[in-house]
């Protein structure tokens, strides 16, 4: 899915490194970091945090990425639960 929205395959293989990348937007940078905390440090996305993401997306944005990231989560944890593989 990143591929068809334009991200490399250098990127994507080092996405956990995003914050010392210059191939990524500042605003991909804050969305990703919200992903980050959201799914390990939830209780780091504070007031300073919010700021920051709105200086890039408006209300609804972030909202939907919270909630696209959340729903997300609840699929990986669902599915090692229940052992599953994902499919091709």
């Amino acid at each position: 899915m990143a591929e068809k929205h334009g991200w490399s395959k250098e990127q994507i293989a080092d996405l956990a490194n995003f914050r010392n990348r210059t191939d990524f937007t500042d605003a991909e940078k804050a969305a990703l970091e919200l992903a980050e905390r959201e799914t390990q440090r939830p209780h780091e996305v504070d007031d300073a945090f919010w700021a920051e993401l709105r200086r890039y997306y408006d209300e609804g944005q972030i909202i939907e990425l919270a909630a696209a990231i959340g729903l997300f989560n609840y699929f990986n944890r669902f599915n090692d639960v229940l052992k599953m593989e994902p499919t091709k």
